[in-house]
This record gives structure tokens, C-alpha cells and sequence, in this order.
């Protein structure tokens, strides 16, 4: 039996990294100057759905190898609560707006006040006709290559298009820090080549989980509630995990902290929810250890996403395993962790037989965002308001 399109989407992308890391990395160094990197201060990244999660995986990495504070922010939130009051000088704010269509309005809207307000603004997307590549300045183009095995059609949960959002952002980060010198360029393609042979561990955990995505799936068809739980770069893996569960199978899913689950779900009535907890085995490894034991204790059906060699996986209480590769590094691991959650998702919908997005139906439609979400139709401010 053929795999479902999902499944097929999630299995093409270690070849994807494969493509595009070479593609994005000549882009970058030509979009961002060496004059631009070194007056940069301070990065938000802004998007909606699976591009603002691959904004939150990022964070670490723009922090940790460009030395910048780095803000991830909804496009809402940035736009039109965050640019009236950015801190001057402005000239040294990057925002890097991700969005894959770049027909997103809220997306459109956020670049768009940026820029008003003097802010540097770099489009990635993967549409350079689009809205957003026409309001911004600067494009950081993140088309796809051509996915044959998908009708032209058929719309499924995205898997290759996060993959290069968060490529984009890395690669990013790391040209950001070797250009102002806070990596040597021994260290910046170090870490270039380390992301390149991420792809192998990517084919490595799709081996790895795959049967045991498809098993915990049929065990757990009961269940109509899931728990996606993870920190640090990992928060947004939670997040994106919980948007495929939706998107898929269409339950009901809650993306949450792994530290805010001891304070908010762990007082939750239905004892048997689902409830994964995602890690990369390194700095938040001892807590999750905790939370596990602590979900097991009042019932929660425990799912781990580590590392076989990690902590967690020896120790952690857990109903299921599903392993990653040991990641290189941690701001790195969004692009392994992933992996399980979606592969989960496709199995969840392939098992109920759910259609993904709902068919588009209950008066929901696939053009300009369904009904009333008007997600590409929305109406969008030109200048920010400062207003009490």
C-alpha cells in the first residue's frame, strides 16, 4: 500500500535539506551585507502558523551562534502592538517576516509597519511574486523544489515547507554571527556543515520512528485530546506537532511548555490524555525527567521524543518511545523533533480516516483562508498605531 501524501512529504525532506542548504546559504550571503550584519542589534521573527513556530525554533540559534537577542513574535502581536513602540535606533532592528505563500495579510501587514517605522525587514518566502516579496526590500526566496508525488490539488499539512523556514533562519544565523565576528569562519561553516549532515540524522529518525509512530497511533485511537509539551528551541516544536495533529486528524490539540504543564495541565480532569513530551537531551533534560513521572503518576498516557542516548529516554516514565538522532546541537534539534509529531499526525489521520483540513468542508473553503478567516484577504493597516 503507497504511503499517504503526508507520509511522502515528511520522507522527502532530508533530500530537501540536502537541495536547498547550498541554495539558501549563496542567497543569504548576498541579501544580508557585511555592512548591514555588523549594524544589527537586535532580530524579531515574525509569522503565522508553522511560520511563526519556525520563528520560536530559531530563537536559540540567532542567540547563541549570531550573539543578538532574538524575539519571535506572532505577525499580529508585532505588528500592530509591538512596531509603534520598537527602541530606537531603529537601523539597528532586523525583522525577518516568514511566510511560505507571502499572501498571508497579517505577515504582509507586520513587514509593511516595520519598514514605516525604520526597521529593516527581510522577506522569506517562497513566492517572489507574492504581496510580501513586493512590500519588502529585501527577499530571501525559499521556493520549493518541485514535490511530484503530490496532485496539484491536494493540499497537505506542511512538512517541506517548514523544513526550509527553519533552514532559512539558521543559515541566517549563523551568516549574522561570522559576519559582525562573533564565530570565526572556521566555526560559521562548521556549524554550516553540521546542518548539512543533519539531513542524515533526519533519514535516520523517519527510519527510527516511523513503526512506532504507526503503533502508538493504533493504540491510541481513543484518544481525542492530545498534549504536546517543549522548551527552549523545542517550544515551537510543540507548537508546529500540535498544528499537524489538527491539521491531519483534525482533534483536538494544546501545544504548552514543558515547565508551564506542572502549573497548568497537570491539573487537568481526563486522566488518560496523550501527553508528549519533546526534548533534545540537553538543557532541559532533568525537568522532563520530572514532568514524566509526575503525568505518568495521575494517568497521562506518556509519549517521549529524545535521543536513545539521552536521560530521558533511560529514565523518563513513558507509555511510548518514539527516538530521535542524537542531534549535534541543541538549537539545531527543531529539525529532528519534528519529525516524530508529524509522522505521528499522518498515522493518526491514516487510522481514523480522517481527511486532512477537513476536506475544506463544514463551510470551510481552501481559497483566501475559508470563510470569514479571510487569512489572505484581511484587511491591513499602512501606518502603526500609537493610540492610548
Amino acid at each position: 500500500m503507497p504511503r499517504s501524501l503526508m507520509h511522502q512529504e515528511i520522507d522527502s525532506v532530508p533530500e530537501l535539506v540536502r537541495v536547498m542548504l547550498p541554495r539558501l546559504t549563496d542567497a543569504i550571503s548576498q541579501i544580508i551585507t557585511p555592512t548591514l550584519s555588523r549594524q544589527i542589534r537586535r532580530v524579531y521573527v515574525t509569522g503565522c502558523g508553522d511560520s511563526y513556530y519556525a520563528g520560536l525554533t530559531s530563537k536559540l540559534a540567532f542567540e547563541q551562534l549570531a550573539g543578538l537577542p532574538c524575539e519571535p513574535m506572532p505577525a499580529m502581536q508585532f505588528g500592530r502592538y509591538a512596531t509603534p513602540f520598537l527602541p530606537a535606533p531603529r537601523a539597528e532592528l532586523l525583522t525577518l517576516a516568514v511566510s511560505v505563500s507571502g499572501k498571508v495579510s497579517r505577515t504582509v501587514e507586520a513587514l509593511r509597519l516595520a519598514q514605516h517605522e525604520g526597521v529593516t525587514a527581510v522577506a522569506i518566502t517562497g513566492n517572489p511574486h507574492s504581496p510580501l516579496a513586493q512590500v519588502a526590500k529585501l527577499v530571501l526566496q525559499t521556493t520549493l523544489p518541485p514535490f511530484p508525488q503530490k496532485p496539484s490539488d491536494q493540499v497537505v499539512p506542511g512538512m517541506r515547507s517548514y523544513v526550509a523556514s527553519q533552514l532559512a533562519l539558521f543559515l541566517t544565523a549563523i551568516h549574522l554571527g561570522e559576519q559582525r565576528g562573533h564565530l570565526t569562519g572556521a566555526q560559521a561553516d562548521g556549524y554550516r556543515h553540521d546542518l548539512a549532515h543533519t539531513a542524515n540524522l533526519m533519514a535516520e529518525t523517519i527510519e527510527l520512528c516511523d513503526p512506532i509512530a504507526r503503533e502508538t497511533a493504533v493504540s491510541w485511537t481513543d484518544a481525542d485530546r492530545f498534549v504536546w509539551c517543549g522548551t527552549g528551541p523545542n517550544y515551537g516544536t510543540a507548537h508546529f506537532c500540535a498544528a499537524k495533529i489538527i491539521e491531519a486528524s483534525g482533534d483536538t490539540a494544546v501545544a504548552q511548555d514543558t515547565e508551564e504543564w506542572a502549573h497548568i495541565q497537570y491539573f487537568e480532569k481526563q486522566p488518560h490524555t496523550p501527553t508528549f513530551l519533546i526534548s533534545a537531551g540537553h538543557r532541559d533534560q532533568s525537568r522532563t525527567v520530572e514532568i514524566a513521572t509526575a503525568a505518568t503518576h495521575i494517568g497521562r498516557r506518556v509519549g517521549i521524543i529524545a535521543p536513545a542516548t539521552s536521560l530521558i529516554a533511560r529514565t523518563a516514565h513513558k507509555a511510548a518511545y518514539l527516538p530521535v538522532a542524537l542531534p549535534l546541537h541543541e538549537c539545531f534539534s527543531p529539525l529532528l523533533t519534528c519529525l516524530p509529531g508529524a509522522l505521528f499526525a499522518a498515522w493518526r489521520a491514516e487510522t481514523i480516516g480522517e481527511p486532512y483540513f477537513r476536506a475544506f468542508g463544514g463551510g470551510r473553503s481552501s481559497t483566501g483562508g475559508g470563510g470569514i478567516s479571510r487569512i489572505q484577504t484581511s484587511d491591513q493597516i499602512d501606518i502603526p498605531d500609537r493610540n492610548s
